[in-house]
């Protein structure tokens, strides 16, 4: 049997405040790092032992990871970053309270930017400070790959070249891989695997720092999906992500 972990990162300063945080790198909450730790403690508690890591460019997912390995003393896995596996970029609306959004252009239009397929929200400049071009992180990025601001589409186009040409065929290695990232590049990977229409992937809420687990055959049929923990605990926070956008 193989087995792909999905987690993601936990809560996040930003998450806390209720802004629109993309490529904006800011750290986990207190609550977000006891999270993650928890999360790992599950995850040992239940058997589980992965061989690789991937992550994003961004503390947030970084430091999920870090906290997740330590619960399960298994600090010394082998870990490799992506900025493909970075959350969507939200453009020019990155740093704004999503409530107050909400209320200044309507819910309607904030949930078009938050959740259309193919809707993006407003562009960055190039040269903005919060451009991922003032990044020295993003150095090696053309022009033409940095996001100024990504629909859902456009994230899981930049990230599904790196998920099927790294983290499936690491799998000719290993029996066991964990990605933690972030919502929407999560839900670009779990479009794949469920095979998921356009509207119905739109509507999927990830939860915070809860281990979704995909198990499959050797020739990476999908066997069972599911989510690991308390059924009323996913729930709620499956809820409060949906929340997120709205104006009360």
């Amino acid at each position: 049997m193989k087995q792909l972990i999905l987690i993601r990162h936990g809560e996040s300063e930003w998450n806390k405040l209720n802004l629109f945080t993309g490529w904006t790198d800011v750290d986990l909450t207190e609550f977000g790092r006891k999270e993650a730790f928890d999360a790992g403690l599950l995850l040992k508690k239940e058997g589980y032992k992965p061989q690789m890591c991937y992550t994003s460019y961004l503390k947030r997912a970084v430091r999920t990871l870090n906290q997740v390995l330590e619960a399960m003393d298994m600090d010394w896995l082998p870990v490799e970053k992506s900025w493909r596996l970075n959350e969507k970029s939200y453009g020019a609306i990155q740093g704004l309270n999503k409530a107050d959004t909400a209320k200044k252009y309507g819910d309607d239009q904030v949930l078009l930017w938050r959740r259309s397929f193919d809707t993006q929200p407003p562009a960055l400049d190039m040269h903005d400070e919060r451009s991922p071009r003032m990044d020295p992180r993003y150095a090696e990025l053309s022009d033409s790959e940095i996001p100024l601001t990504e629909s859902l589409k456009d994230t899981i186009a930049r990230l599904m070249p790196y998920y099927k040409e790294v983290i499936l065929k690491s799998f000719n290695r290993y029996d066991t891989v964990m990605v933690v990232a972030h919502g929407n590049s999560l839900r670009g990977i779990v479009k794949e695997l469920r095979n998921m229409g356009n509207d119905e992937i739109i509507k999927f809420n990830i939860p915070t720092a809860v281990p979704y687990i995909f198990q499959f055959d050797d020739q990476m049929k999908l066997q069972k999906e599911f989510f690991l923990g308390d059924p009323d605990v996913i729930a709620a926070k499956m809820q409060s992500v949906a929340n997120q956008g709205k104006s009360k």
